[in-house]
């Protein structure tokens, strides 16, 4: 009698145990599901945004139509991408296209002064800091649940309950990775 309730008790301490663990790799998933979903918010806003300030450049930069083009054909690649590689790879592609568009707003020095055209700068600025957060987070949460999943217990019930890492968002420019080259002109 004795003994079975000993083994009732452990049985019972082992399943709590067991749907502790299960609880809480769900909650860090879920976490890392929101903060994809938060980078995917940003992206949309970026995306819906863009139309806006390529309508105020093309007004000034009318000879520059390929890189306007280029810039709305592709501005919602990100938004439709599936998986945390492609949108990353999508995001840097596009945040280049971006820097190309600002390129060319810098050769007109009537539009940099343009109202409207401040405005959506700092918009898109304020956007691109979000959406910088939203990685920062999102990576964050990936890391916790990865670690988890790969920390002893947890281990024991992740695999068989079909828990899986996650991979983080990256930027897969290898440029990022090189250190700046700084070269000073000669003397005259």
């Amino acid at each position: 009698m004795l003994t079975a309730l000993i083994v009732i008790g452990v049985v019972a301490v082992v399943l709590v145990w067991g749907v502790a663990i299960y609880n809480g790799l769900v909650r860090v998933r879920a976490l890392a599901e929101e903060g994809f979903s938060g980078i995917n918010v940003q992206l949309r806003r970026r995306a819906d945004l863009i139309p806006n300030l390529v309508s105020t450049v093309q007004g000034y930069a009318t000879h520059e139509r390929e890189t306007l083009t280029q810039v709305i054909e592709h501005r919602t690649d990100a938004t439709a991408a599936k998986g945390v590689a492609a949108t990353a790879q999508a995001d840097a592609a596009f945040t280049g296209m971006l820097g190309r568009l600002m390129a060319v707003a810098e050769a007109y020095p009537e539009l940099k002064a343009d109202a409207n055209f401040r405005q959506l700068q700092e918009e898109l600025s304020e956007i691109e800091e979000h959406l910088q957060s939203a990685r920062r987070y999102y990576n964050a949460t990936v890391r916790d649940l990865n670690t988890k999943i790969q920390s002893f217990p947890n281990v024991l019930i992740a695999g068989p309950m079909g828990f899986e890492q996650e991979e983080f968002y990256q930027d897969a420019d290898p440029a990022i990775h090189a250190a700046p080259v700084v070269t000073f002109g000669a003397k005259a």
